[in-house]
């Protein structure tokens, strides 16, 4: 494809700060060339594709609700401070707006095969960190949109926004454009955290209460990264990556949400652990109870700020039960495991240790990001993510979004990724794996929605027949 002039950016005014956790994904990709911690979505829309043409004269016109796609990062000497996003001045969008074509039949496989090779390959760190991929030749006449975000830029919810930022508006509703955090005044970074332990130290039983919860829930969460049993999961990875797709109807897990009085993202997690319990009995690897510590991560934004372009999440790590073969015994396993580390404090914890690290003096941090990005943990085996997509129907350029895939990236020893994201009807898994060690994609991507289906046949044997009798207790406890 031909690259079309330099576009302007949009000015900002002002350079933001990267959060320590922000700076973490920076720190995890330099730690090891193998990685690249991008995260994805393709959007897969009735056809016929437009023309590059107009395809880049509407993504031109919404860049300034997308500020970072005018900005870069830049590293502070020595760390002596965080990393900032700068104004980048010019912005080559022939460069950054990208058009391919599958092969034929353009099917799952076709698009599944391209998603990997290029959330593969890492992204310039002197360019503004976003990609977005037009590919035709879907079957079926269809086309899509493949973007790619570096994680230090977002994460899977104001990820998720970029779809309403950059898609035409829908009917009557009002997209926000994400907008970077700006900095607080100096005068405040300084006399906040004053004014607060003065406030604290005004309510010593308030103080007290806080300092036992965070501690308790640093102590857990601190219990929690004890090594799980080996497993061939975990270990090296390679640069190339394997990606699938599992499709559920989001009705059938309310579904089963409502009879079992359980949550979506109980569900969810329930058939990865299915999934991943497949693997490991296929191997001939036990699937004893400590085998596979998933890392769950929780979102801490306050309403109203899901178009803060920045991460905001914590974290539990809960086992998932691989050792439970019947469908409904596991949901129960996850429903229970789920709500223990949430009541032990774990996300609030990790919500507390990025809080405060972000009042610290960044070479300190840097320094242990740098190493912990380097250790060969053995204690997480996989991440598992649930992000809402869209509420409402969306288009581009007049065509119908029928689905969105999303991808999430693997590091640190994890060979397994699953990201699950809803639009309209549809919950769609995406599966990462690392490619030497972990090709069985497709035994995962079957596996879950085999389980959802099991799951799905188990609620509705359990309604209340004609006699009103319920013939298995709704709710899991």
């Amino acid at each position: 494809m031909s690259h079309s002039p330099a576009d302007r950016a949009p000015h900002l005014g002002f350079a933001t700060q990267l959060s320590p956790l922000d700076a973490a994904f920076l720190a995890l990709e330099d730690a090891d060339p193998h990685v690249s911690l991008a995260i994805g979505s393709v959007a897969v829309f009735d056809g016929p594709a437009p023309d590059q043409a107009h395809v880049a004269a509407a993504v031109r016109s919404r860049l300034r609700r997308f500020p970072r796609a005018g900005q870069v990062v830049r590293r502070a000497p020595f760390d002596l401070a965080a990393p900032r996003w700068v104004d980048a001045g010019k912005v080559d969008l022939g460069y950054h707006l990208r058009r391919t074509a599958l092969p034929a039949p353009g099917g799952d496989a076709e698009l599944c095969a391209l998603t990997e090779r290029v959330m593969a390959t890492r992204m310039d760190r002197d360019r503004p960190l976003w990609e977005m991929w037009v590919v035709e030749g879907l079957a079926r006449g269809r086309w899509a949109v493949l973007t790619k975000l570096h994680h230090s830029l977002a994460d899977g919810v104001s990820g998720n926004h970029l779809h309403e930022v950059l898609l035409d508006d829908p009917v009557g509703a009002t997209v926000h454009p994400l907008r970077p955090q700006p900095p607080p005044p100096l005068w405040e970074t300084v006399t906040a955290p004053l004014a607060a332990l003065v406030g604290l130290a005004r309510s010593p039983l308030r103080l007290a209460r806080q300092v036992a919860s965070a501690i308790g829930g640093i102590a857990t969460l601190a219990g929690s990264v004890w090594p799980a049993a080996p497993s061939s999961l975990t270990g090296e990875l390679g640069s190339p990556r394997r990606y699938g797709v599992a499709r559920v109807s989001l009705t059938d897990i309310g579904e089963i949400r409502d009879v079992f009085g359980v949550t979506v993202n109980d569900v969810m997690l329930t058939a990865v652990s299915a999934a991943l319990r497949e693997v490991l009995r296929r191997r001939g690897e036990p699937t004893d109870p400590h085998t596979v510590r998933a890392l769950v991560p929780v979102s801490v934004r306050l309403p109203g700020e899901h178009a803060i372009l920045d991460n905001r999440v914590s974290l539990v790590l809960p086992f998932l039960p691989v050792d439970v073969a019947d469908p409904v015994g596991a949901l129960g396993a996850v429903h229970e495991r789920m709500r223990t580390v949430k009541d032990s404090g774990q996300a609030k914890a990790g919500a507390a240790v990025t809080e405060l690290a972000a009042h610290e003096p960044f070479a300190p941090i840097a320094l242990a990001l740098k190493a912990a990005a380097r250790l060969p943990q053995r204690s997480v085996v996989t991440v598992a993510t649930n992000v809402p997509g869209p509420r409402g129907p969306l288009a581009f350029l007049g065509r119908d979004l029928l689905e969105l895939l999303p991808y999430v990236p693997i590091a640190v020893r994890l060979r397994v990724g699953v990201a699950a994201l809803s639009y309209q009807d549809n919950l769609v898994f995406g599966v990462t794996t690392d490619r030497a060690s972990v090709p069985e994609v497709g035994v995962l991507t079957e596996t879950i929605a085999r389980a959802a289906a099991e799951l799905l046949a188990a609620a509705r044997s359990r309604r209340p027949n004609r006699n009103g009798a319920v013939p298995w207790p709704t709710r899991l406890t």
